[in-house]
């Protein structure tokens, strides 16, 4: 559950500790797990955790959200979200199935919502747009276990779309145009990232502003063009560096593959953003 941001369960009276968690990360950094598990308390969150913004879907079950909601019942198909970081407490009535995501601000735009403004919140499941992205989450919930990361890739995608639609429209939001701008340059981010020459100039081009425009749409997301594309960048490598279908390939071809042309730079920027050296990470990743 740490890994997921709730950092604290407790157990109904009587209940066993059993439970089932399925994850999955998509190629923006969205984290999807489907929880399985009986009657229960979750606390949450950890504090430690980069911005994002939460969702979870109730499948089935009988759950409350002890703060946060006027109304605090959940029925089949609501969808609850918050930012990571705000303090609530869930109560698993019965045994209950669960799809939890954590997107990364970046992925869904940091303009979308003022700072410190998103409270946690729900969303009815049985009404307009909002009943459409429960019925997209209540799809990727019951076929997550067979899905693989590129699978992800068209989800992620219309997921963006969604919450950006739905999210802009509610009380301490930012107008959805800057939202939707900053979320389509991060997905058109990630398929030029291999490019070794990838400028600011050819992003901009690629995504129909000008330099300028690019440039503010970053600082408004607390990002530098430099560093988010280094970011992105280093967070693909991870993620292949973890992968046992990348064990026959060098480190070298890895982060040549997402742009790093210098393997001492590539090097010295994995250890600052991860803590350790490629080579050692490779090594504890095939050894856990």
């Amino acid at each position: 559950m740490a890994g997921l941001g709730l950092s604290k369960v407790e157990l109904a009276a009587g209940a066993a500790p059993r439970g089932r968690i399925t994850g999955l990360t998509s190629p923006l950094g969205m984290e999807f797990a489907l929880i399985e598990a009986g009657p229960q308390t979750i606390h949450g969150p950890l504090l430690d955790l980069p911005a994002a913004i939460w969702l979870m879907a109730l499948i089935e079950g009988r759950v409350h959200i002890a703060d946060g909601c006027p109304d605090t019942r959940l029925s089949g198909g609501d969808v609850l979200y918050g930012p990571v970081g705000r303090s609530a407490s869930l109560a698993l009535e019965t045994r209950s199935r669960l799809l939890w995501i954590r997107a990364p601000r970046m992925a869904l735009g940091h303009r979308l919502i003022g700072a410190g403004g998103l409270s946690i919140g729900r969303l009815t499941g049985d009404q307009g747009l909002a009943g459409v992205l429960s019925s997209l989450l209540a799809g990727v919930a019951a076929r997550l276990a067979d899905l693989t990361q590129n699978d992800l890739k068209p989800i992620e995608s219309a997921l963006t779309e969604f919450l950006t639609a739905i999210l802009a429209g509610l009380p301490g939001a930012e107008t959805a145009r800057g939202a939707l701008q900053i979320s389509r340059v991060s997905q058109i981010v990630e398929t030029m990232l291999p490019e070794a020459e990838l400028t600011l100039k050819g992003l901009a081009e690629a995504s129909g502003l000008a330099p300028r425009t690019l440039q503010k749409l970053l600082a408004a997301a607390g990002q530098t063009f430099a560093g988010y594309v280094r970011d992105r960048r280093l967070e693909r490598c991870r993620a292949e560096l973890a992968s046992p279908l990348a064990l026959g390939q060098s480190i070298g071809e890895i982060a040549l593959r997402w742009g790093f042309s210098d393997p001492a730079y590539f090097s010295r920027a994995f250890r600052n953003a991860y803590g350790a050296s490629p080579r050692d990470f490779r090594r504890a990743a095939e050894n856990a």
